[in-house]
């Protein structure tokens, strides 16, 4: 045997088999099968299945399109044409106001200036005469905006928006926009774009009631749609984007968005062509007229309707678009024998002093109030001026005037709500003693130096709080708004019901003075949670609505909830109630009932206010100076021939005629308070070093005029515009109450000091100035300066002491 190694069977490699000897003729043998997709390969469809699912939805896509095409017809007009008017009710169910009539005068386009339809293209669809009826790619980009949140967006050219106007209804769904897709191509089809355009025009809702561009060249301007100039028409073109927020007449807080808007469009038709660069670089905003109104909407009817109006589409309960249709029958909150009542307080207590002839100031005068039911949060009644035909701006719900110190319960409500405590580690509470010398810096405040006057620079050494409260000394409660926290006093406001959007509500030592401007509305809201043991829930002035008689329409469900605790509001309402007993508000005893109440003035007497309230009612009542031909505030030194117009007068006088009538027959009800420890002791009166004759800050009990050192919200450096001294003894010029009597000195009251100030409104009681952190309540004497060396309103002085205004 060899020793060599035998060879081995080759063997075939693992996972192949042997293959086969193939035969002679077998070269066309079958290929071998494609291998299956595995994994994520099966889920990727092949070019075949992407072929014929492109192929199928093309069919299906053009298939639908001719079916809708053929299926939808172009309808009759749409209802618009036999518009229904809207009924606004009291309460009890008595007609109130009719509002809604048709509005419109069809005009050709020939009638319509050139300068006005290039405008309404500018801010509408700019590519009009060169593209299709339809845009999918704005309808597209439509809808991604309205899906991310930026805003419902139409995505429609004029065409789309003409048939929803003539065609069809205004509501939202899928179904109406299939029809308006469809009837819109054929439209194009059937009309020419001129005819298309003119229909546009001639069915736009451009707010005021106003159906199409002639009315609302007649409404806003005053001329023919023929006659409107570039800037006229890129103005009404603005407003189809939001016709009654743009109005910047009845919203002139709205004016800059307007005027971008009204940019937009000018730009639009100088990047068209249709406005050369000089022109669009010469015009200037034109500012529209007053409204116009019916006499059907004269009185306090006008200002109602309006400010439901804007309840409702604010509160997305219907679209304004669709109210402005009509169909409408309104329920309000407002209960009629209040209103009358209102009306009629500020008539006796106001309106009837004026002068108009006589006295320029008088003309300036305003007044605006809102009444508020505590437990329930509806608005019983309104004033908002004497007549919406001859005043258009709202006063009741305006913001543009400060509140004065109306504002500082609501810094003590939040001393007690977060416990705070002094600089000297004192818990805040009634009988807290604060240093209230005049122009004595703010301890603890980081943001530079800040030292209030007090009226007439007037030094009252220690006090309590409740007499601070008493007296609305500045020196106090700028402290105390320090001590508790600026921001959380901002926090306690917006709690008790002012909005976070209010103007100059910011977290400083002023807020305690008053400089933010809330609106009465806003303020009896704020002062009914305090009347509600501290419970807050949002007003309302609508009960029921009602569309086309029969469908009802659903309303946001009113939530309460406890703002600040019953101790902190019960505790305030103690404070306050020595303000209408002992303090600047004593005519406010007038209604007969327990009350509580804080006056307040505006920088530079610009508005004078008082609100209050009793156990059943929450009221504020506000007296403003406003220019009627410029719409500046304007001071109202001098007014119903007083010195001053302060809270202590006509608006506490006006609360407490309104509120006696208002609950006429309902059974007096005294404040049920559960009290902060140790409130319910009263700490004896404080020597105060100033009490002298003619320091009228001791509150007799009578109902004295306001002369208690009741500021408003001076925040700049102090020693200007502060109020004169008030007359001696014997030779008072002021005059008396509404009957025109003297008022008798008075002697006394809680800081023990001699009070020489006239009677209920007599010119000694002044206003409560508080530009510069001072005050401007006192001052004597009346305007033809008797006694107390008169007052000259145009020339700024009272009682012989010069008052230079430093705010329109």
């Amino acid at each position: 045997m060899s020793d060599e190694p035998q060879p081995q069977p080759q063997q075939p490699e693992q996972g192949w088999a042997p293959r086969e000897p193939q035969a002679a003729g077998d070269g066309d043998a079958k290929k071998p099968k494609r291998p299956k997709r595995t994994g994520w390969r099966r889920l990727i469809p092949t070019w075949r299945i992407v072929l014929s699912t492109c192929v199928i939805g093309l069919l299906l896509l053009v298939g639908g399109f001719f079916l809708g095409y053929h299926l939808v017809q172009i309808p009759a007009a749409n209802a618009a044409a036999t518009k229904q008017s809207n009924v606004y009710l009291y309460a009890d169910g008595s007609v109130l106001a009719r509002d809604g009539e048709v509005n419109r005068e069809s005009v050709g386009l020939a009638r319509i200036s050139k300068d006005a339809q290039h405008a309404v293209l500018a801010a509408e669809d700019r590519d009009f005469y060169s593209e299709s009826a339809i845009d999918p790619g704005a309808m597209v980009r439509a809808g991604w905006n309205t899906a991310t949140g930026k805003g419902k967006q139409s995505g429609s050219t004029i065409t789309q928006q003409y048939v929803k106007n003539y065609y069809l209804a205004q509501e939202q769904t899928v179904t109406r926009k299939v029809k308006e897709f469809f009837i819109s191509i054929k439209l194009d089809r059937e009309k020419s774009k001129s005819e298309i355009l003119e229909g546009y025009l001639n069915t736009s809702f451009f707010g005021r009631g106003a159906y199409g561009i002639q009315a609302a060249a007649q409404a806003y301007y005053g001329i023919d749609a023929k006659d409107l100039t570039a800037g006229q028409g890129a103005y009404l073109a603005s407003l189809l984007n939001a016709p009654s927020q743009y109005d910047v007449v009845a919203h002139p807080e709205n004016k800059g968005a307007a005027e971008s808007r009204w940019n937009y469009v000018m730009d639009g038709m100088a990047d068209k062509g249709w406005l050369s660069r000089s022109e669009r670089d010469a015009a200037k905003f034109p500012t529209p007229k007053a409204s116009t109104i019916s006499t059907s909407m004269s009185g306090q009817r006008g200002y109602v309707v309006n400010i439901v109006k804007d309840y409702l589409v604010k509160n997305g309960i219907v679209d304004e678009e669709e109210l402005a249709r009509g169909g409408y029958r309104i329920t309000t909150t407002l209960q009629k024998d209040k209103q009358n009542a209102f009306v009629k307080a500020v008539d006796d207590k106001l309106m009837s002093q004026l002068d108009k002839k006589e006295r320029k100031v008088d003309t300036y005068v305003r007044a605006g109030g809102a009444s508020v039911d505590p437990r329930s949060g509806k608005v019983v009644a309104m004033y908002n001026g004497i007549d919406y035909v001859k005043q258009y701006t709202p006063n009741a719900v305006r913001r543009d005037f400060q509140v004065g110190s109306t504002f500082k319960p609501f810094v003590f409500t939040s001393a007690v709500e977060n416990h705070s405590e002094t600089q000297d580690g004192d818990t805040i509470n009634p009988n807290t003693r604060y240093d209230g010398t005049s122009e004595r810096p703010v301890k603890g405040w980081s943001g530079g130096r800040y030292a209030p006057e007090n009226e007439d620079h007037r030094d009252y050494g220690d006090v309590t709080v409740r007499e601070a409260t008493d007296k609305s000394i500045n020196a106090v409660y700028a402290q105390m708004a320090v001590d508790v926290g600026s921001d959380k006093v901002m926090q306690t406001a917006i709690d008790l019901g002012l909005s976070k959007n209010t103007p100059e509500l910011t977290p400083s030592p002023s807020i305690a003075l008053g400089v933010a401007t809330a609106s009465p509305l806003d303020m009896a809201e704020a002062y009914a949670t305090l009347a509600n043991h501290g419970r807050h829930g949002t007003y309302t002035l609508v009960e029921k609505v009602m569309k086309d008689g029969k469908h009802e329409v659903e309303l946001p469900e009113r939530r309460e909830r406890q703002a600040v605790s019953r101790e902190s509001a019960d505790t305030t309402t103690s404070v306050l109630r020595s303000v209408v007993e002992n303090g600047t508000a004593t005519a406010a005893q007038a209604a007969g009932r327990p009350a509580a109440g804080k006056t307040g003035t505006a920088e530079e007497d610009t508005a004078a206010w008082f609100a209050g309230y009793t156990p059943e009612l929450a009221t504020v009542v506000a007296v403003m100076g406003q220019d009627p031909k410029t719409a500046a505030h304007k001071p109202l030194y001098g007014a119903t021939g007083l010195a001053r117009i302060n809270g202590g007068g006509a608006p506490a006088e006006i609360w407490g005629q309104y509120t006696r009538k208002a609950l006429e027959g309902e059974p007096v009800s005294d404040f049920d308070l559960q009290l902060q420890t140790g409130a319910d002791v009263t700490a004896p009166p404080s020597a105060d070093s100033s009490d002298e004759p003619g320091s009228d800050e001791s509150g007799s009990g009578e109902p004295d005029d306001e002369s208690t050192g009741d500021e408003d919200s001076r925040t700049e450096t102090p020693g200007d515009g502060s109020g004169g001294t008030s007359t001696s003894p014997g030779d008072s010029g002021g005059s008396g109450d509404s009957g025109g009597e003297t008022g008798a000195p008075t002697t006394g009251g809680p800081s023990g000091g001699a009070s020489t100030e006239p009677g209920p409104t007599g010119g000694g009681g002044g206003g409560d100035d508080s530009t510069n952190g001072g005050t401007t309540e006192g001052g004597g004497g009346d305007t033809d300066g008797a006694g107390g060396g008169g007052s000259d309103p145009t020339a700024g002085t009272v009682a012989g002491v010069p008052v230079t205004p430093r705010r329109q």
